[in-house]
């Protein structure tokens, strides 16, 4: 059962999570110790902030929903709990791996200590994880993208943008990934001024905190920003984001979205004249292949990397504000042959 957004039941506060299960597909009976390589569909379990985060999870909801439809096959998602343990993320993927789901991703690196355990339980079945590359496994597929790439073409994109030379960037938490979307950004945008004025603030140090989770936190922190006199913020916060993307709209400057499309999504159209473009990465596409690679028989292993190069990441246009702006369009245009022939490296912190 799909929740409803968050910022449609009530604005940006932070709501509890639940744990809550979201089944379609036919049942079946439990596998065996071990699992089994023909399992009954495709398994969820969400990171933090969980569905209707308009970004990231949701992302990933898109690759379950089209693997379901396109597949023909079953499917189950799992929403997590707040201040959740690692314990409890093993069970929900064994909880999957026990009903005979196949593969069974976890979305975000928060479940990497969780994947490397069920999957050893489970050498038939394959498992996915977004966002890591360390967990090394005979049937694990680690799916990670070029977060910095993207993030350089929007930094590019508000440093073209603003009025007043003065952007910001506001990440979820102050962890390595994070860091990437912070580092090509803060690059991109000193690539079209190098003396560009540039806010920069993690909304907590841990996951745990609520910096993925809490649009109160994100929302606060634009304010600040924007008091500050920034004209362009940039949040790479999961949920949280949709309090920076609320706070631009309200003062009327410009917000940058990331991971998925945040311009077409439902619960933000309100703001979305606000929403200059979004530093999008293929989850979804990430879910999909993968479920496709199983059924195919041919389990997709080892790391799998998506890059501007791939089409893995990149920058929508469906603002025609963004999209029609013959200027930024070459400049960005510019970048994007520049980090796809090697001649700009784009940093990683």
């Amino acid at each position: 059962m799909r929740r409803v957004s968050r910022i449609a039941v009530a604005g940006v506060a932070t709501a509890s999570l639940a744990v809550a299960l979201s089944a379609c597909g036919g049942s079946s009976t439990d596998a065996s110790s071990g699992g089994s390589a023909k399992g009954k569909g495709i398994g969820l379990a969400y990171d933090i902030g969980g569905k209707g985060d308009q970004s990231f999870n949701d992302a990933a909801f898109t690759g379950f929903q089209k693997a379901e439809k396109d597949l023909k096959i079953g499917g189950r998602d799992i929403e997590p709990q707040d201040g959740e343990s690692d314990a409890d993320k093993v069970q929900r993927l064994e909880q999957l791996a026990k009903s005979g789901y196949n593969p069974i991703i976890g979305v975000g690196f928060v479940y990497a200590p969780a994947v490397k355990e069920v999957a050893a339980k489970y050498p038939k079945i394959t498992f996915g994880i977004i966002d890591d590359d360390k967990v090394q496994a005979k049937n694990v597929a680690d799916m990670v993208f070029h977060e910095e790439e993207a993030s350089y073409l929007a930094g590019v994109a508000a440093a073209k943008s603003t009025k007043k030379d003065h952007i910001g960037f506001i990440g979820g938490v102050d962890i390595p990934l994070i860091h990437k979307f912070q580092a090509g950004y803060v690059q991109g945008a000193k690539s079209v001024n190098p003396k560009i004025k540039i806010e920069s603030q993690y909304l907590t140090q841990t996951p745990q905190e609520g910096g993925f989770a809490s649009p109160d936190k994100g929302k606060d922190a634009a304010e600040g920003q924007i008091d500050a006199g920034a004209d362009v913020l940039y949040a790479a916060a999961g949920l949280s984001g949709q309090g920076v993307i609320q706070s631009a709209a309200a003062h009327k400057v410009w917000a940058i979205g990331v991971d998925s499309d945040q311009y077409k999504q439902d619960a933000l159209a309100k703001y979305k004249d606000y929403i200059l473009t979004s530093a999008t990465k293929d989850v979804a596409g990430a879910v999909f292949n993968l479920a496709k690679s199983v059924q195919d028989g041919k389990p997709a292993t080892g790391v799998v990397r998506a890059s501007l190069a791939t089409g893995g990441v990149g920058l929508a246009d469906s603002n025609p504000a963004f999209k029609n702006n013959a200027d930024l369009q070459a400049a960005l245009k510019k970048a994007e042959a520049g980090i796809k022939d090697g001649s700009i490296t784009v940093k990683t912190s």
